[in-house]
C-alpha cells in the first residue's frame, strides 16, 4: 500500500488538461491543495477537413488526409511533453519529493516516455484512469482508495 504522506504532489491528467494537487496532511484524512490548473487546447491540432481523401493540385489527384486518432495521438503526445517539462521543473527547484499520477491510460503511458528521470525517481504511485471530471473532495477519496489497493 502507497500512503499520502504531507506534501506529496498528486497529478490527475487526461489528453487536454491536468490539475496538480497536493495533500496538506496525511493518508487517514486527505486534504488536497489545487497548486496548478493546466489546460491544452487540442483545436490547434485538429485537422480543416475530415479524414478520408480530397482533392489535390494536380488534375484528378486526390490526397489522403491523417485520421483523427492520429490527430488525437498528435495532441496526447504534445500534451504529455508539455506536462514533462513542467514537473521536472517543478522537481528541479525541489518543489515536491513524492508524487502520484493519475493518469488516462493512453495519457500515462506517453507521460512515462517523457518524462525525466529526476521526476521518474520521485513517483510513489501510478493510477491508470480518467479522473479529471471529478471535483478535488471526490478525488480525495477515490485516490485514497486507489492507493490502498495497491
Amino acid at each position: 500500500m502507497v500512503e499520502l504522506k504531507n506534501g506529496t504532489w498528486i497529478v490527475v491528467a487526461d489528453a487536454e488538461k491536468a490539475l496538480f494537487l497536493r495533500n496538506l496532511t496525511d493518508h487517514q484524512d486527505p486534504n488536497f491543495q489545487v497548486i496548478r490548473k493546466e489546460e491544452f487546447d487540442s483545436d490547434a491540432f485538429r485537422p480543416e477537413s475530415q479524414a478520408g481523401r480530397r482533392a489535390d493540385t494536380g488534375p484528378g489527384q486526390k490526397s489522403a488526409v491523417n485520421e483523427a486518432d492520429e490527430w488525437h495521438d498528435l495532441a496526447r503526445d504534445s500534451f504529455a511533453r508539455d506536462l514533462a517539462a513542467l514537473l521536472y521543473s517543478r522537481a528541479h527547484k525541489g518543489a515536491f519529493r513524492r508524487l502520484v499520477i493519475a493518469a488516462a491510460p493512453d495519457v500515462l503511458g506517453a507521460l512515462r516516455e517523457e518524462m525525466h528521470p529526476e521526476v521518474a525517481a520521485r513517483v510513489v504511485a501510478e493510477i491508470p484512469k480518467t479522473l479529471t471530471n471529478h471535483p478535488v473532495r471526490k478525488l480525495e477519496t477515490l485516490i485514497k482508495t486507489e492507493l490502498e489497493a495497491m
